[in-house]
Order: C-alpha cells, then structure tokens, then sequence
C-alpha cells in the first residue's frame, strides 16, 4: 500500500500559488530532463493564461520518495470561492500561502476560516520571500494574528512555518536563511499533514467534490475515496444527503483514473484515501456520493453560499443581430448556460417569466459572470447582458443586501480621494494600518456601491492601488447610490461611422468608436462629458461646396477613441443600458433603440 498526503493549496489572487505548484512539479522529476515546461502550467485555460489568475480548481499529483503527494491548486478569487469550499472537503491539511509584502488579504482570510472549521492542519508559507519590498517578521505576526481572530485550536496556532520563493523554487524553516530547494517544503507536509484514513474493509463510498465535462464520455466525478476499494466496471448508486428522499441512482463505474504529474492515468481499481476521477455517471453532481450498489449512505457535504449577483442573458435583437456568432438561439444560449452549472456550483440559471428569450444568470460576483461570458464569446455565441444586479435577501422583515469587506492597499498621496469616493458609496470605514509608506484601509462597503469602481480606483491612485474584496455578509439596505454621473452619447442613426460625424461628436465627450465602424441606431458610441444623454450623429458627412480655400479641407484632428475591456463595458452600463456580445465586437447599446419611444419612456418614469 503506498503512503498517501492530500493538500490543498490555498491563498489570496496573486500570491503564487500555481507557480509554488510548478516548482514542486519540477523538483520532484516529473518532467523528464529535457522536456520543455510552460510556466502555470496548471491554468490550462487561455482565459486563466491571459489574465494570469486561476478559475478552476486543479488536481496533480507528484511523488516525493515512497510518498504520493495528491495537490489541488485552487482559484484565490472570491468569485470562485465555491471552488474552494468543496476542494477542501477532498484533503486532510492545507498550504496557506501569504505574500511576503502584502500579508493576509481578504480571500487569505475567507479560505483560512473555512479550512479551520473544517479542522485541517494547515503549514503556513510565507511566499516571495525575495521580493525587495518583502516584510517577512511583520507579515508572521499578522498571520498569527489572523488565526487568533477566527478562533483557531491551539494545535492549528502551532502550525509550522515555511518561508518561500515560488518562483526560484527554493524553501527554509527560519526567515533570515535563503534554502536551496522545496526539501524543507515536502518534509513539513509529510510530518505534519495527517496520511488519510483508509479503510479498505468497508463498502466503498466517495463524495463529488468536483466535476469535469468531456465530449466524449459526458460528466467525470472527481473525488476523495473515504472508505472502501472500487474497481473498473463496479455496479454502483448515487445517493444526496440534502435530499434524503429521492430515489439513489443506479450506475456502472465505466472508467477510472488516478492523477500522475499532470496526467490522468487509466486505472482498473483505486482504494480509500486517494483522489480519482470516475466516468460513465450520467446525472452526477457535485455534493452526491456513489457507493456500493446496495450500501447507499450519503455523505454531508458543505451547502454552498447563495449567490449574491445576477444578470440576465437574452437573445441579441439589435439591427446587426446574427452577423458575427455561430450559436443566437435562445435554445442553444438555455443550453450552454445550463452546461456551465454542470461544472460551476455556485452559479444559478432561471427562465424570466413571461420571456422565452431571457434567462437570470446568479452567481458570487461581477468576476465570475465576466469570466462566463468571455468563455462564450470566444466560443462563438451572441447574446446581450443587462447590467449587473445585487440579490437583495429578506432578513427579520427588513430589506438587506449583500455587504463586502474591501482591503485598499494604497501609496498615502491618494489615501484622500479614495476614503472620500468610498464614504460616497456608503463604505463604513473599519481600520487603517501604515505598511512602509503606504496605507492598507479596511471598509465594509455594499456590493453594488462597488460596480464601477475598480476602474475609477485606479485612475485615482495612479495604477499604483490594490483592491480585493470579499462577500462578507447581509446587512439591511443602505439607501440611494449614485451609479454614474456622466451620460452616454448614443448613436442618431445607422450607417457607417466617418472621420467627420466624430470629429463633430468628439467635443461632447470621449469616444468608443473610430471611422469605419458599423454604427445602428440607439448604440452608444462614447461617454458624454456631463450628465444625460445627447445624440449624436457619426455617420454625418461633410457637404462638399465650391470653395477651394487653402486651410477649408485641412485634416481633422481625431483623438483616439476609448477602448473598453469586458469589465469596464459592464461596469459602465446604466440601467436602460444593455451589452451586446459577440465574437467579434462589444457594442454598448439603450435597451429602447428608436429616440422618440425612449423620450416617451423616460417621460413616464418621471
């Protein structure tokens, strides 16, 4: 029977863990000497490449002597914190990475509380230790802390300490020594991580923790086996303990794999305390567990936070709708939606009533539905999106919405204007603390007085300001935000859009659009510099006339327009407002497109 270690490694954004991952792939020979190695290899996904964060969580194993290490590297976004929450249901410890500049973060915070209350050991590492701004005495004592605020045993405040750099692979036990590899790493987690118990004598029973989708063999269940051996081909049933009274489902354990490196290998049986991966289930779902046909005993399992977001997705009815996508049905838009909660937990799909083309699409924040509908563009669909929305929850009789705990991490120069936009946006200010000369600001601000902040946040401090945030909880409505306080310059007519029209339209504010774009109208091509909105008409050509004067026909200065990611499009939107999205274009749009029934509506709302 080989020795077994299962961990998880969890952490805030950005603190290096997906990179911590590489080097222990590579250390422990993994790769063969000459193999070339992409860096992140664990963010498989283009989306997690470009942006440089992890969306899904990972499985890989490696081997360090006669011990198998199974690591599940996680998201550190608090959007995918439903990732998170189960993956800790499949490991016995956990590696709780912080910054060695930065210190604890909000998402530290919310991943630590969860493993202590599951009881896990944790190893704390104090990663990027080489970094010239590091802090390394500081950031122990705020990790320490931490963990006497959320209550921790006393033996998970005697968790070791490892001092790190992810990305020269090198660890060591005191902060003052440089190491030379990840030996002190790999040591710690076989001391100090329980071996899982592995009762091979009882009948065999898993949790789902997690789901793949495959073309092929339709769903894979990945999971911890907690008890029991299963082999290739073995009658089993699937049973869920938070509905104890439906029937179980009865099923075959078609395929097996064990993870090897960053393989799957096929194997013909797996026994308890290893993490595999099993096909041929059709309807399994996260939280169900599979037995033994006959032995149906489902385990409980972590009920995941509601979401506290939504928007909704409909058909794209503007005048260039089918153009550019593949998939513009509503059935094929119902379907992918539904597809994507197969693997992501956390997000809920519902049909609006009295529509047939519009679905409501909740989930944990503006980051996790951004990152849906970039992985459906890209896919090839075309749909619009209405403005994001908080889900507002009755509570004692009283109205109450979802609240986040922001960390502002800034230089003091801007530390002025950002308290002054957050107090506007009903932030309650909870604590500030210098960190060298800069200024880390704790608020507990409502979620929608965050939408359209973050690119406001960084034109105020210059690119130089961090800000995470984290659900934290409901509290009763806070009253009237102001959303935006410019209007939007919509298009007049469809056509064309030339140099002239936009150099007309450009000194009522900033642009979207350049000459040449494919215009319709009630699109909105720019940003007015004041409140409300103007139409404006870009497709309007100069009328030529007889003149032949030296400076009438000189060139026309065109400032270049403003070009706006996904995020920025969506935090942009006002409520009459909605995006449309294809593969090709984002185009901004009013959701009443003809001028004189949009002036009859707003009249009404009066």
């Amino acid at each position: 029977m080989d020795k077994l270690r299962n961990v998880a490694i969890i952490a805030h954004v950005d603190h290096g863990k997906t990179t911590l991952v590489d080097e222990m792939l590579r250390q422990s020979g993994v790769y063969r000497e000459n193999q070339e190695v992409v860096e992140r290899v664990m963010d498989s996904n283009d989306l997690e490449r470009e942006r440089g964060i992890t969306i899904m969580a990972k499985n890989t194993a490696v081997w360090y002597g006669d011990t198998k290490i199974n690591i599940v590297d996680t998201p550190g976004h608090a959007d995918f914190g439903g990732e998170v929450e189960r993956i800790l249901k499949m490991v016995n410890g956990v590696l709780l990475l912080v910054d060695a500049a930065e210190g604890p973060m909000p998402q530290t915070r919310f991943v630590l509380s969860r493993a202590l209350e599951l009881g896990h050991r944790v190893i704390v590492v104090v990663n990027k230790i080489d970094r010239p701004d590091q802090r390394v005495h500081e950031v122990v004592d705020e990790v320490l802390e931490l963990l006497m605020d959320l209550n921790a045993t006393d033996e998970q405040l005697d968790s070791p300490m490892l001092f790190c750099s992810g990305r020269q692979g090198t660890a060591s036990y005191s902060p003052d020594t440089v190491g030379t590899d990840l030996k002190p790493l790999f040591e710690t987690i076989l001391e100090y991580i329980p071996e899982p118990a592995m009762d091979t004598e009882a009948p065999f029973q898993m949790l789902v923790s997690s789901i793949d989708y495959n073309e092929y063999v339709g769903r894979i269940a990945i999971g911890r086996i907690e008890r029991g051996v299963v082999r290739q081909n073995q009658e089993i049933e699937v049973c869920n303990y938070h509905s104890p009274d439906a029937p179980s489902l009865k099923a075959k354990a078609v395929s097996l794999y064990q993870f090897e490196g960053l393989d799957r290998l096929p194997v013909t049986e797996a026994s308890a305390g290893n993490i595999i991966a099993m096909s041929g289930i059709g309807e399994v779902t996260i939280g169900d567990t599979i037995c033994a046909r006959g032995c149906a005993e489902p385990l409980p399992f972590v009920k995941i936070s509601a979401p506290t977001m939504a928007m909704t997705f409909t058909v794209n009815d503007s005048p260039f709708a089918g153009r550019e996508g593949k998939y513009v049905t509503s059935r094929q838009i119902r379907e992918r939606l539904i597809r994507e909660t197969l693997k992501d937990v956390s997000l809920k799909v519902s049909d609006v009533p009295d529509s047939t083309d519009s679905f409501n699409v909740a989930g944990r924040g503006e980051m996790s539905l951004s990152i849906l509908i970039e992985t459906m563009r890209r896919e090839g669909y075309e749909f619009q999106v209405t403005p994001p929305r908080v889900l507002y929850q009755e509570i004692d009789g009283r109205r109450c919405e979802p609240v986040e705990r922001v960390v502002v991490d800034v230089p003091q120069d801007y530390m002025g204007s950002v308290m002054e936009k957050l107090g506007a946006r009903k932030g309650e200010f909870v604590e500030m603390t210098p960190v060298g000369s800069r200024m880390k600001l704790e608020y507990l601000v409502p979620s929608r007085g965050l939408f359209g902040y973050r690119s406001e946040f960084l034109t105020d401090t210059k690119g130089e300001g961090i800000l995470a945030s984290v659900f934290d909880r409901y509290e009763p409505f806070k009253g009237e935000i102001a959303r935006r306080s410019t209007g939007s310059l919509i298009s007049f007519e469809t056509g064309e859009a030339v140099a002239y029209g936009i150099w007309n339209a450009q000194e009522r504010g900033a642009m979207f659009i350049s000459p040449g774009a494919k215009v319709y109208a009630g699109m909105v091509v720019g940003v007015c510099n004041k409140p409300g909105d103007v139409p404006v008409n870009v497709c309007r050509t100069k009328h030529l006339t007889n003149t032949r004067a030296a400076g009438s026909d000189e060139a026309l200065r065109l400032v270049p327009p403003k070009q706006l990611s996904l995020e920025q499009c969506l935090e942009f939107l006002a409520d009459d407002e909605l995006l449309e999205v294809t593969p090709k274009n984002l185009r901004l749009r009013k959701s009443i497109l003809d001028h004189s029934q949009r002036m009859k509506a707003v009249m009404r709302g009066k």
